[in-house]
This record gives C-alpha cells, structure tokens and sequence, in this order.
C-alpha cells in the first residue's frame, strides 16, 4: 500500500501519471462541523499506481494534484463527481477537465437511476467492496490499514468500471451523450456560491411578498455568516427561526426576544442586531419593488392528463432505449412540454434528449402520435391527423 506524505512524494506520482491515459479519483472529506468540506484523504490510480494521498500530512502543498486535474491530456474518472469536484473548485478555484462520470454513465447504459457504487463493481467486474470504513473519521491521524484498503479499491476498481462504461457507450454511439452532462459538471457555475439564493434551501409556505424580502434578507446574512465562520448553517440560526423572523419580522431587539424559535439572549449578540438590521431593511422595501412569490403549480385537469400520459411515454423510452427516466426527462419537464408544447425551454427538447424523447413527446402532445397496448407493451403509433399530414 502506498500512502503519500510529502509534496515531493506528490509530485513524482503526479508526473507518473500524465503519462496516463486517464486516471481514476476520489475524495475522504468531514464537513459535520464545518460549512466547507474538510479535504483529508485524496485516492488516485492510473494504469499502474494507485496511491493515497495524505491530504493532512504536515507541509503537504497539492498542488501537484491540481496541476494533475487541470491537465487536458488525461482523463479524470470520477463516480458521482460533483461533491469531489466542488472540493477542488473551493480549494483550488479550478474544475477537473476532462472528466468521465460513471454514475451518469451508468444511467446511459441501462443501470438504472439508483444504482450505488459497490453494486456497480460488484455487476461489472465481479468484486466486492467492503464498506464498513465509508463513514469512518478519516481526520484522524494515524489512518488505518482497513482505511487505506477501502481508500485504494475505490480507485482500483473503478478503472475497470471506467473501460467498461466507456466501451459500452462507444458500442451503443453514445460517447458524447456522456460528454453533454459533463459539460454541466464541468461549469463554475454549479459550484458558485450565491448567499442571495440560499432562501430556496429553506422549506416555508409564503404568503405574503414581505415575508419573500425578509426570507432572502436573513437567508442570505446567514449563508455569509457561515461561510465566513466555516461552520454549518444550523450553528449561525436554526431554519425554523429563520421561517419565525420571516412570519414574525421583528423590527427591534427586544421583538427578536420574544419569538420562541431564538435561544436566550440572541438578541443581544452581533448576530442578533446584524438580523434585525436586515429586518429592518427588507421591511423598507417600497411595495413596488418586494420579490415576487414563487408560483404554486397548479396544473388544469387537461394538462395534468398530459403529464401523466407523458409520464406513460418517458417510463416506456427508458425502458426501450435503457436510460434512467430522471436523466432523459424531470417532472418540471414533462409539465412545461404540456403547457408549453414545442416553446418549452427544457433539456428535454435539447440535444440527445429531443432526439430520444422530446419529439416523441411533442408529436403525443400534439395529437399526431397516440400510445396503445399491444400485449403487454405499451408502444407508440402515428394517428390520422399525422398520416394525412404526410400525405399533404
């Protein structure tokens, strides 16, 4: 087993493997008392190495590894990448490029929408992982010999799930369907942190558009505070006081006091007079300028037939084609095709999907296709109004 300590170690495995064609990654990080994800362990494997990196050591500089995922020559083999790529971005302020997803890859090729790693190794290349060490402390010092085993077949394995995966989609000609989604996990944009969108975390029916302002107001000041302290959310103000404040909009220390949801003595803090002074702004709103609500869905009957009847159609595309349904379409997806018809700007009328779903989807909409049983199988068929539109 071999465990990397020291920069100078990092470096000479790094270079070794930019001679490689890809190599396979993955991350141990703790984030229970921290806003950011504590990195602890990085595990890499090319080809022929496969190593953990000791992301803790003393003096241990990773730059090495990030001159590793910044290089465009290898490929970076992740499965489920975005918690591990959102630790890069924020440590080093770079996106891993270019990258291989297996989890979406396996969603490509027919593994359903739930299927976990081990499950994945376990089908494609007959081992089994031991995953007793998965939620092990890995900040403590020394690791442990089972640590370092479950660490390293993580990466092992998934090299051989990575030329499998890989190959399948070259057999079935859907390499650069892959390709798409890791455009999307490959974009600043999914890891940049925006304080004045954290209200959307907060579960809450909202009534009234002030209460919208005072939500975003403190929602905000919240995501500020705990990023700047590096402690979870719950440590600066709990969301049920955040819904309170929002309800309640206490305008004045001895108003913040008084709601049941803020521990004793809150009011007096820095904290406190920080939210009531965002109360107070939010609450100088002029009318005209309050957000709006967000908007309830309220589907016609009609068109909650369509969405069901397009529920029919994704559940059977899936099962023809052996894509996962949440990856070809969402429910916001099927309802905007059924409101909108051909306008909706979805991901579903994009690209690979359209071809695959969307203009099925649309035609079903329209009238010029129709689904019928035949047997056991639901298939689709063109209608009258279809054919006679081809004969015109």
């Amino acid at each position: 087993m071999t465990i990397i300590t020291s920069t100078a170690e990092l470096a000479a495995v790094c270079s070794r493997l930019t001679r490689s064609e890809f190599v396979t990654v993955d991350t141990e990080f703790m984030r229970e008392t921290t806003f950011w994800p504590k990195l602890c362990v990085i595990q890499l494997a090319g080809e022929e190495d496969a190593v953990v990196i000791d992301a803790l050591a003393p003096g241990m500089d990773l730059q090495p590894f990030y001159a590793l995922m910044a290089n465009e020559k290898v490929m970076k083999v992740f499965h489920a990448a975005r918690q591990d790529i959102e630790i890069v971005f924020h440590q080093a302020r770079l996106i891993p490029h270019p990258i291989f997803d297996t989890q979406v890859a396996a969603m490509v090729c027919g593994f359903g929408e739930s299927v976990s790693y081990d499950q994945l190794v376990a089908t494609l290349t007959g081992a089994r992982i031991d995953k007793s060490s998965r939620f092990t402390d890995w900040s403590r010092r020394p690791l442990s010999e089972r640590q370092v085993e479950y660490a390293l077949a993580d990466v092992t394995h998934l090299r051989d799930v990575y030329v499998q995966l890989r190959d399948r989609l070259a057999h079935q000609g859907r390499s650069d369907w892959v390709e798409t989604e890791m455009e999307i996990l490959t974009s600043p944009a999914t890891y940049e942190s925006h304080p004045e969108e954290a209200w959307k975390r907060v579960k809450m029916r909202l009534r009234k558009p002030i209460e919208l302002a005072v939500l975003q107001a403190v929602s905000a000041w919240r995501e500020r505070e705990a990023q700047g302290r590096d402690v979870p959310r719950s440590r600066v103000i709990k969301d049920d006081a955040l819904i309170e404040v929002a309800t309640q909009q206490p305008a004045s220390a001895e108003a913040l006091a008084q709601l049941r949801t803020i521990p004793r003595g809150f009011e007096r803090s820095r904290a406190g007079e920080e939210i009531v002074a965002e109360v107070r702004r939010a609450l100088e709103t002029p009318k005209a300028n309050l957000p709006k609500l967000p908007k309830v869905k309220n589907l016609s009957e009609a068109n909650g037939a369509a969405v069901d009847l397009l529920k029919v159609l994704l559940k059977m595309t899936s099962e023809a084609s052996g894509v996962a349904p949440k990856l070809i379409a969402t429910t916001d997806d099927l309802e905007a095709i059924a409101a909108d018809e051909d306008r909706a700007d979805v991901p579903a009328l994009v690209g690979w999907r359209r071809s695959l779903f969307g203009e099925a989807a649309l035609r079903l909409k329209r009238g010029e296709a129709a689904l019928r049983l035949s047997g056991r199988r639901v298939v689709m068929v063109e209608t009258r109004a279809r054919t006679a539109e081809a004969a015109e």
